[in-house]
């Protein structure tokens, strides 16, 4: 049987293609020689098996020490880009951020002047509001940019409670706080509060 499947296996992988002739009983010696020494090594990761004590060693396997294995690389950090195209791109770490931390200023300001003088928002903005919110917006935007130019971002300094996710979340909804705060005294006329 061995032999059939050799000389089929002979037939196929010859390189013409076609059938040669061929002397099978030395194909057969030089191929399948008895005790000839093969090696097998193990790759394989993770606990080694315990070996049975009753299966006696062979020479090869004795000759070889076992290595431990190596640990694996440590995770580099992808590297930040500091240009400033890259930090102020629609899903760069910039405007987002900044445009929640003015809306936070804005929303405070806006509800601290309705309740101080009782102006609407935009009767604030008509007496001088837009002044205050060009300047708030130059120092807010510089402080936010200067430690992104250095390559520090906020997730890396958020610890416990004051995280950036929640400066975040909380720029979000001042943003849309601000806007419903608008909307809704131009729809009434007056003040909120």
């Amino acid at each position: 049987m061995a032999t059939a499947s050799f000389n089929m296996q002979s037939v196929l992988a010859a390189p013409s293609g076609g059938l040669i002739s061929r002397n099978i009983r030395n194909t057969n010696q030089l191929f399948f020689k008895r005790n000839a020494p093969v090696g097998v090594k193990c790759m394989a990761q993770g606990d080694p098996i315990k070996e049975d004590p009753s299966v006696p060693l062979t020479s090869t396997s004795a000759a070889q020490p076992q290595m431990p294995p190596s640990p694996p690389p440590p995770v580099s950090k992808p590297k930040v880009s500091t240009k400033f195209g890259d930090l102020l791109a629609f899903s760069g770490p910039a405007p987002e951020r900044i445009n929640g931390r003015l809306a936070m200023v804005g929303f405070v300001a806006a509800i601290a002047v309705e309740l101080s003088k009782g102006e609407n928002v935009f009767a604030q903005i008509s007496d001088g509001g837009v002044g205050w919110f060009l300047g708030t917006t130059a120092l807010l935007t510089l402080a936010s940019m200067v430690p992104l130019f250095k390559g520090i971002r906020a997730e890396a300094k958020s610890k416990g409670i004051m995280t950036s996710d929640a400066e975040l979340w909380n720029g979000r909804f001042a943003m849309l706080g601000l806007v419903a705060l608008a909307f809704t005294e131009y729809v009434t006329g007056g003040t909120l509060v």
